[in-house]
């Protein structure tokens, strides 16, 4: 038995092709608040999900890279944390990621919900936005769920646009109604450029730090209260064989009654969790896996420097 890969793609960098002429490529940044549907965005994008998703505010809390290449251009979205108001040591982590990784893109993405209009921490994006020199598209996502009075609440999407020069586009993640709109809006905004990564890589990201994400995911579906902001993943061991991968990952929790709704009445949500998590991981691998989940308690792990950086939350470099 050995590790697991950490590679997604049997691609090897050795032999990324050279681009065609004309080929554009570049790094686009989905920035915007949380809950707007930045990670569907992503996901929808490069065809296959890499990025987890649920109805509860500030899921994501890593920078994702998804890489979608066509026969035009190569996009590597960078997916982040939304901004907000942080109330602990991870939140201010995980907005200052979310700051950061405007830096080191070529374009910026900025999603905003257009079922409702907009308000202060939109207005606060935008002014932020509006101290660098990137491109900027205003995204209005959602679009699906518009009510009737929809063009009074584009209209306060079109004001901020308007004031700084920005482009439009309206779409819906969930029904890719406007995708190709807006793929070409963002094409049309990258310079000429060389293949980042092996055209058939959808992300750089490793198998381990997807699967622990997989996990959260459960968590935040399945369990209610505080509990799925307090939880950290932790992916221990993964042992491959040729006929079934291994997962041994500990559930991070900052109190004992929120590890006893874990687990739940004889382990009842724990083994919830660990069925819905495990079939997702074998959609990812295209295999078999066997999945243990451990329950830890971690006081005050979200406050604590040491233990952000131990479940891998710091504030990147780049």
């Amino acid at each position: 038995m050995t590790d697991a890969s950490d590679s997604l793609s049997p691609s090897s960098y050795d032999l990324i092709p050279q681009p065609p002429s004309g080929f554009k490529s570049g790094f686009v940044g989905i920035i915007g608040r949380p809950n707007v549907g930045k990670s569907t965005i992503m996901n929808q994008l490069v065809g296959q999900k890499i990025a987890i998703t649920s109805p509860i505010a500030q899921t994501t809390r890593n920078r994702l890279r998804g890489i979608l290449t066509t026969a035009e251009a190569q996009f590597i979205f960078v997916d982040t944390p939304g901004i907000h108001k942080p109330h602990h040591q991870l939140g201010k982590v995980l907005v200052e990621n979310a700051k950061l990784a405007v830096r080191s893109v070529d374009v910026v993405l900025f999603v905003v919900d257009c079922a409702t209009e907009a308000g202060g921490g939109d207005r606060y994006i935008a002014e932020f936005l509006s101290s660098s020199d990137l491109p900027v598209i205003i995204g209005l996502n959602k679009a699906d769920l518009q009510p009737e009075e929809y063009n009074r609440l584009d209209r306060t999407y079109q004001e901020l646009a308007d004031a700084r020069g920005w482009p439009v586009v309206k779409f819906s993640a969930k029904t890719t109604e406007g995708f190709e709109q807006l793929q070409a809006t963002l094409r049309d905004r990258l310079e000429e450029g060389p293949y980042y990564y092996p055209p058939d890589l959808v992300t750089d990201q490793p198998e381990r730090f997807i699967m622990g994400e997989l996990i959260r995911e459960q968590i935040l579906l399945l369990t209610r209260e505080e509990v799925p902001h307090s939880v950290a993943v932790e992916i221990e061991r993964v042992q491959e064989s040729d006929d079934i991968t291994r997962v041994f990952a500990a559930i991070n929790v900052e109190r004992d009654s929120q590890k006893g709704i874990l687990i739940g009445k004889k382990g009842s949500m724990l083994k919830t969790i660990g069925t819905a998590a495990r079939e997702q991981m074998q959609k990812l691998i295209m295999g078999q896996v066997y999945l243990e989940l451990f329950v830890k308690v971690r006081s005050k792990w979200r406050q604590s420097p040491s233990r952000l950086s131990q479940f891998g939350y710091k504030v990147s470099q780049d």
